[in-house]
C-alpha cells in the first residue's frame, strides 16, 4: 500500500504506563484491560508487551482469549462480560477462563458444565452503573448458587463505576458495593483507571487498569502527559497536495471553513474512512516537525485539511501528526465532542499499523 498515512504503536510507552499505574495503585494485582483491541493497540503485541508485568488480562471476546492461550499465554484472563452462551460457558473451562457472572441466564448455562474441569467465576455486582450485575437485594442469593454448583468455582466480586472520572465520585456505588463485598469473603474487583488514580479506597484485590495503559487520560480536562503518561498511539499521514487560498475562499464540503487572510493549505491522506472523526471542529490540533497546526474544513471520506500557512517547510510530503506525542488524542477526542477511548478503538482496518518494541 503506498497511500501515506500508519498508525504507529509505541510498545515501550505501554511497559511505562503499566508501571506508572502500578506506583498508584494499592491493588494486590492488576488484569490489564485488552479489549477491543486493546483499545486499538493490538491484544497480542500488548500482552506480549505486560507478559511478565501484568498479574493477567481482562477482556470481551471469548475469541481474544482463546488466542493468547493458543500464542502460549498462561496468566489468568478473566471475561468482561462472562460467556455469551452455553457454548461459551463450556469453552471457559476448556481454556482455563474466568468470567464475570451477571444474569441467572449465564448460571444456567454454567450449571451444564462438568465439576471435572470447573469455572472460576467472578459474582459482577449493579451498585448503581445499571447496565450489567445483579442488584445489592439479589447478591447474596446469587452467590449462594454460584456456591453451590459444582462446575463452579466462585473466587471474586466485582462492580463498575460510572464516575470514577468526574467530581460526582464514587462514593454511592461504593457505599452500595463494599457491604457486601466484605460480607462475600470473596477477592474484590472495582477500580479502573481513574478509580487507581482517585480513589484508592476502592483497589481492593484486583485492578483493572485500561485507557491509563494507552497513555491517555480518564479525566475531562487533562492529557496522559498530565498524569505522567505517555502516548503509545500515533496517527499520522502525508500532505498530498497544498492550496493556495485567498480572502472569501472556502474548503470542502459544506463551505464550513472560509479564508479570512490568504492561507496555504495541506490537504492530508486521512478521512473519516480511516477512522478520524468527520465532527471534528475547526481548530482540532495537528503538528508537522513538532510544530503545531489545526484542522480546517470538514473531514472527508479520505482527506482532511490543516492550515500550514505559518509554516513555509511544509508541503507535500510533510508527515502531519493527527494525534500522539504533539497532538494529544484527548484534544482531538474533544474537538469531535467525544473520548480519546473511541479514537483509539474506530482506526479502520485499512490504515497500515506498525508496533516499534
Amino acid at each position: 500500500m503506498t497511500r501515506p498515512i500508519r498508525l504507529e504503536i509505541s510498545l515501550p510507552a505501554i511497559r511505562h504506563n503499566f508501571l506508572s499505574t502500578h506506583q498508584h495503585s494499592q491493588a494486590r494485582s492488576l488484569y490489564a484491560v485488552i479489549k477491543a483491541n486493546a483499545y486499538g493497540h493490538g491484544v497480542l503485541d500488548t500482552a506480549k508487551t505486560l507478559a511478565d508485568l501484568a498479574d493477567g488480562f481482562a477482556l470481551l471476546n471469548i475469541e481474544d482469549a482463546v488466542r493468547l492461550r493458543e500464542a502460549g499465554f498462561d496468566q489468568p484472563i478473566s471475561l468482561l462480560e462472562g460467556p455469551f452462551d452455553a457454548a461459551e460457558a463450556a469453552a471457559m473451562a476448556d481454556y482455563r477462563l474466568s468470567g464475570a457472572v451477571h444474569s441467572q441466564q449465564q448460571m444456567d448455562w454454567l450449571a451444564k458444565g462438568s465439576a471435572n474441569r470447573p469455572v472460576e467465576v467472578w459474582l459482577k455486582v449493579n451498585s448503581g452503573m445499571n447496565r450489567l450485575g445483579f442488584r445489592p437485594d439479589d447478591a447474596a442469593a446469587a452467590q449462594a448458587r454460584l456456591q453451590s454448583l459444582p462446575g463452579t468455582r466462585l473466587t471474586a466480586i466485582m462492580t463498575h463505576f460510572a464516575t470514577a472520572d468526574e467530581d460526582y465520585g464514587v462514593a454511592e456505588q461504593w457505599s452500595r458495593f463494599e457491604p457486601l463485598a466484605a460480607a462475600s469473603g470473596l477477592k474484590i474487583c472495582a477500580a479502573n483507571s481513574a478509580a487507581l488514580l482517585r480513589h484508592p479506597h476502592t483497589h481492593g484485590d484486583i485492578g483493572r487498569p485500561g485507557i491509563v495503559l494507552y497513555g491517555a487520560s480518564p479525566f475531562e480536562g487533562q492529557t496522559g502527559a498530565d498524569l505522567g503518561l505517555k502516548p503509545a498511539m500515533t496517527l499520522s499521514a502525508d500532505i498530498i497536495a497544498v492550496q493556495q487560498l485567498q480572502p472569501g475562499d472556502a474548503i470542502g464540503y459544506g463551505r464550513r471553513f472560509v479564508a479570512d487572510r490568504p492561507m496555504r493549505i495541506g490537504v492530508v491522506a486521512c478521512g473519516y474512512a480511516d477512522g478520524y472523526p468527520r465532527v471534528a471542529a475547526n481548530g482540532a490540533p495537528a503538528a508537522i516537525d513538532g510544530q503545531p497546526c489545526k484542522l480546517v474544513g470538514r473531514v472527508s471520506m479520505d482527506m482532511l485539511t490543516v492550515d500550514i500557512s505559518h509554516l513555509p517547510q511544509a508541503g507535500v510530503g510533510s508527515r502531519v501528526e493527527l494525534w500522539g506525542p504533539n497532538a494529544p488524542i484527548e484534544k482531538v477526542a474533544a474537538a469531535a465532542g467525544t473520548i480519546s477511548y473511541e479514537l483509539m478503538s474506530a482506526v479502520m482496518p485499512r490504515v497500515p499499523r506498525v508496533a516499534h518494541s
